[in-house]
């Protein structure tokens, strides 16, 4: 019979991919995997390579109030029944969290269970929610290095850096080429997963400030939620504007790769696939995330020259454009950014993390065969 490894994940790509990229790579080792997540999951379900996903329920504090309190309490307590069931029924050897709230009660219940957990943190700060949870986890595995640790933690970090799926590793070998002077200019606009309000309401003013030569080389791709398509294509046609627009692309690895400058937030899947991939941007990090963790992530890109970095509240139309117009006439300067931001790629992250859930799991040899042989 295959080992089964128990994998949670909140119901985001930011959180799932990296638990995907895992889960794959496990099963090409041989293992059996289980998923526990939340119904937000539900749209990604089809391409997660888990033999079970679990829906189990929880929630987040949304408001001190009493009565709201008591509802978030109860709803984390029939997560953790669920996720016992699951641990006992499974005979799961270790539980990894990639983070959101849905880990709570999986990463709580394996603890009751005496199951040994791996909490994966893809961020470059520690947030408050997972340092709640990678004090009671066996191992930390790290995606950046982190700040002001407590010793208790620190002792547990093994950095791994984050595992990237499949489609992102068949085009990390890709060279960057970049555009000719006065050649066309291909940028990709992406703010995650559920695209960003911000980018759809934004852009189309940032490039109104472009000249008509330099709106005449761009061809852009860009990630809009569902709400806003049909007026940010209005807008780029009335630029004269080339477009493609799709509230999720299921190619956005490849779309990276063939891109000369992306624009995004500084989710760390982004930030990571980027330097993956070597790829030049501008960076937005969300404002107002009480972590900052998409500020820290973007960091780690800016510090070596792989992408600029600025405030939302900064960006204003004719700074976008003075960025962008500058980029599009110094491909060298493009080319040097893309090769800064590669020094930065961990494509072998979801082998280590692969080879760390062995380890904790106490399989770290023979189970492929094993497998193999079922």
């Amino acid at each position: 019979m295959k080992t089964t490894i128990l994998l949670t994940a909140g119901g985001t790509g930011g959180h799932l991919f990296p638990a995907q990229a895992l889960a794959a790579e496990l099963g090409r080792r041989g293992y059996r995997i289980e998923l526990l997540t939340d119904e937000r999951a539900d749209k990604y379900g089809s391409a997660f390579p888990a033999d079970e996903v679990h829906l189990v329920d929880s929630e987040t504090i949304r408001s001190k109030n009493p009565i709201s309190l008591a509802k978030t309490a109860l709803k984390l307590m029939m997560g953790t029944f669920q996720s016992i069931g699951v641990v006992r029924r499974s005979k799961g050897k270790v539980m990894v969290g990639f983070g959101g709230y849905p880990t709570f009660p999986p990463m709580f219940a394996a603890r009751l269970c005496r199951l040994p957990t791996i909490l994966h943190e893809a961020n470059a700060v520690l947030g408050r929610a997972n340092t709640m949870l990678a004090r009671q986890a066996t191992v930390v595995a790290t995606t950046f290095p982190l700040a002001g640790l407590e010793a208790s933690i620190a002792a547990k970090v093994n950095a791994t850096g984050n595992p990237l799926r499949d489609n992102v590793l068949a085009v990390c070998d890709r060279a960057y080429e970049a555009p000719e002077t006065e050649g066309p200019f291909r940028l990709l606009v992406t703010g995650g997963s559920q695209g960003a309000r911000f980018f759809s309401d934004a852009m189309p003013l940032m490039l109104a400030q472009l000249s008509d030569d330099q709106r005449n080389r761009l061809s852009i791709v860009q990630q809009c939620r569902p709400e806003d398509l049909q007026r940010v294509q209005e807008a780029y046609d009335q630029l004269g504007v080339k477009a493609e627009l799709a509230s999720f692309f299921t190619d956005l690895p490849e779309r990276i790769a063939n891109a000369h400058l992306v624009v995004a937030r500084a989710g760390a899947g982004t930030v990571c696939e980027l330097a993956a991939i070597g790829r030049p941007s501008i960076l937005v990090p969300l404002p107002g995330a009480l972590d900052n963790d998409q500020g820290n992530n973007a960091k780690v890109l800016e510090s070596v020259g792989g992408a600029a970095v600025i405030k939302q509240s900064e960006l204003t139309p004719e700074r976008f454009a003075s960025e962008i117009g500058s980029l599009m006439a110094s491909p060298e300067k493009l080319a040097a950014s893309a090769a800064a931001a590669k020094t930065q790629g961990r494509p072998d992250a979801v082998s280590r993390l692969a080879d760390l859930v062995e380890q904790v799991a106490g399989t770290a040899s023979g189970n492929e065969e094993e497998g193999k042989s079922q």
